[in-house]
């Protein structure tokens, strides 16, 4: 058994997982985060800014520092949407490596889509099933179909929340019309980008017997819905939106002020801007397509880069 780290660099967060890696088995021993919003102000100049740059490297050299102190012989920091799509990628890469002494693997979107699938699957009660996984960060969207090592369907698009909530500001609290109008450009998006693959993969491949949200949206959501602040990797993995229930939450979030939003339980204060654009992402996709109900996995990318990194792949 081999314990190692994995340092996740996203649009709107840093986290960590440092896990005992035994066969196919990953097992948590200790996992954070922390927002420090690398992609604000990024999608209109294509160029991460210095202040979030800055946090970023501050947040990985902690990180790095706390595995190490939890046992980890080897930590790996990966990089997704916002650093492959940034003009000043080096900056942070460079950043990262003063501020640490580690390199920073800056992945693409199918790899983001594999490891998700591969991480959500080491639950063994998923590991058989026909899953339809669906991962909303701050700046790209993986969409995964597949059963037991099959994969019929992955793909990244560049939809996430903290992109939405630069693309559409709102007012405090917004009104209905700017959710209108949100929801529309996503019907539009999905129509134009997603449908034709993802229906035709569903066709073929038959329909997910579970669709699962993977990341900080869906977990907060969990959390919002149980209204505890701690996490609870049982708890959140119990919770279900059926459509109705997911349509009200975006109904509630969407007409409160911010400073209702940061008065919620298990909602962080610091994420109370950017949750209702990811919520409503997932309710584009749930209705668009007909899913029914959306599930919830802890699981995904981090999980899924530490058992490629034990399998030295």
């Amino acid at each position: 058994m081999a314990r190692r780290a994995v340092i996740d660099v996203g649009t709107n967060s840093v986290k960590v997982l440092v896990a005992d890696i035994s066969g196919g088995s990953v097992i948590p021993v200790w996992e954070t985060g922390q927002q420090t919003r690398l992609g604000r102000g990024f999608y209109e100049s294509h160029r991460l800014q210095a202040e979030p740059i800055a946090a970023t490297a501050e947040a990985v050299a902690r990180f790095a520092r706390h595995a190490g102190e939890h046992g980890a012989a080897q930590v790996r920091v990966v990089a997704t949407s916002a650093v492959r799509d940034a003009l000043n990628r080096d900056e942070l890469i460079g950043a990262i490596l003063r501020a640490s002494g580690l390199m920073t693997e800056v992945i693409t979107g199918d790899t983001e889509a594999h490891w998700g699938f591969l991480g959500v699957t080491t639950d063994p009660d998923l590991a058989g099933r026909r899953l339809l996984i669906v991962d909303v960060g701050g700046g790209s969207t993986e969409l995964i179909l597949g059963m037991a090592g099959r994969v019929a369907y992955r793909r990244s698009f560049p939809l996430g929340s903290v992109r939405l909530h630069e693309r559409f500001p709102t007012g405090d609290p917004p009104i209905r019309e700017e959710l209108v109008r949100v929801r529309t450009w996503l019907r539009g998006f999905l129509d134009a980008e997603v449908a034709e693959g993802l229906s035709g993969a569903m066709t073929e491949f038959g329909r997910p017997e579970r669709v699962l949200g993977v990341g900080g949206t869906t977990a907060i959501l969990a959390l919002m819905q149980a209204g505890v602040d701690g996490f609870d990797r049982g708890l959140v993995e119990r919770a279900r939106f059926p459509m109705s229930i997911l349509r009200e939450w975006v109904e509630a979030l969407w007409l409160e002020t911010l400073e209702e939003r940061r008065r919620r339980r298990g909602l962080p204060s610091e994420r109370a801007d950017v949750i209702p654009f990811g919520v409503v992402i997932y309710e584009a996709l749930m209705e668009r397509f007909e899913l029914g109900e959306l599930s919830v996995s802890t699981r995904g990318l981090r999980f899924g880069a530490l058992l490629e990194d034990a399998d030295g792949s």
